[in-house]
């Protein structure tokens, strides 16, 4: 004669019977095991016990359906600069949902001069943002208590160009010269190669275009390989033509664009942080493995941000944001902060006396790649 056992709804659930339910391997006979209170000799039929079942069974998969629902988590992003191929990977992974796979409802700013990056992420109008290491390390140092997640270019894209015409061959040719510099952290790095070569030059300060140095108007001029070189290049001047010079070549690399954080959303959500740079990842990854695709989602965003772009431009600029931003040491992840380049970026503000302390680099950066939720 069958025993029954008597169990509440609690503990019907820690029975192995609705691990049988949902696989579909339970037999009518199964039930003689599962009774709620009530139910006892109603399950002595088997009318009963088909009720009983599929009351079971839309209990369980209710539960289930619940289960599954994403809760997500709304985060705010902006870039440092207008919508451009310097930040498809963050676009691709909105646009294909690598963003909500992460259990994020993301709003992406668009960022420049109307909308700056480090404004919106002090003042906690943003969650996230981009920013150069220069950036960050002299905020951190004046009391903006930020910190990089993730350092996503890792070899500096600044770069000094002159015609060769001009016969400057070498730093040293530069001395007084006419050097067109972008102000303020931009200049950094060109003060600290004309310091360590002992070079007096005449600064000019450049605009965003490029125009005075197709004029004529400086010897040198200051250029980022992904962007302002190319347009160089496009008024129909070879690349024979020119004489460039990257810092990195020089011992003077400042990796640039990093996503930074404020500590305090850190400290209370570092999953969040986490999921956030693994999304962003991803989408870099799509985006180098998929670059007409990831070209149509930009130029998509670049249209309605009603800014004047070419697709031959912004595909020459995510190839060399590939370049600048994948490790070159196969040991190294994509993304990470490395101290050595950390040092010689606050030491060279420390030298142009723009930053009063070098803030502690345990304090600085948070590898969250890989974070254990």
């Amino acid at each position: 004669m069958p025993i029954y056992i008597k169990l509440n709804v609690a503990e019907a659930f820690r029975v192995p019977f609705l691990d049988l339910l949902l696989e579909k391997k339970w037999r009518s006979k199964d039930l003689r095991t599962i009774v709620f209170p009530g139910l006892l000799k109603c399950c002595r039929h088997s009318f009963y016990r088909a009720a009983l079942c599929g009351l079971l069974m839309l209990v369980v998969l209710s539960s289930q359906a619940h289960a599954d629902e994403k809760i997500l988590r709304k985060a705010s992003f902006i870039p440092q600069w207008v919508p451009q191929a310097q930040f498809a990977g963050y676009y691709v992974a909105y646009e294909k949902g690598f963003y909500q796979d992460n259990n994020i409802d993301l709003t992406i700013i668009a960022g420049g001069p109307s909308t700056p990056a480090d404004e919106l992420l002090k003042t906690g109008n943003a969650d996230f943002a981009t920013l150069w290491l220069s950036s960050a390390i002299s905020m951190r140092s004046n009391g903006v208590r930020l910190i990089n997640i993730a350092q996503m270019i890792q070899r500096s894209a600044l770069m000094l160009v002159t015609m060769k015409s001009s016969n400057i061959v070498s730093p040293e040719d530069m001395t007084d010269k006419k050097v067109g510099l972008w102000k303020d952290l931009f200049q950094v790095q060109a003060n600290a190669l004309f310091s360590k070569y002992g070079i007096e030059i005449h600064p000019v300060r450049q605009s965003y275009s490029v125009n005075l140095f197709l004029r004529g108007g400086v010897d040198v001029a200051s250029a980022m390989w992904y962007n302002e070189y190319h347009t160089i290049l496009n008024t129909g001047i070879d690349p024979d033509e020119l004489t460039t010079f990257f810092f990195y070549d020089y011992g003077l690399n400042f990796p640039e664009d990093g996503i930074y954080v404020l500590e305090d959303t850190y400290e209370k959500n570092p999953a969040l942080c986490s999921d956030f740079v693994t999304a962003s990842i991803r989408g870099w990854e799509y985006a180098f493995e998929h670059p007409e695709e990831a070209l149509d989602i930009i130029m998509t965003h670049i249209k309605n941000a009603y800014i004047p772009a070419t697709r031959v431009h912004q595909r020459w600029m995510l190839k060399k944001i590939q370049a600048l931003m994948i490790p070159k040491k196969e040991s190294d992840l994509m993304g990470q902060l490395r101290e050595d380049d950390y040092s010689r970026v606050a030491q060279a503000l420390i030298d142009c006396e723009m930053i009063r302390y070098i803030p502690e680099f345990s304090k600085f950066y948070r590898e969250v790649i890989g974070y254990e939720k």
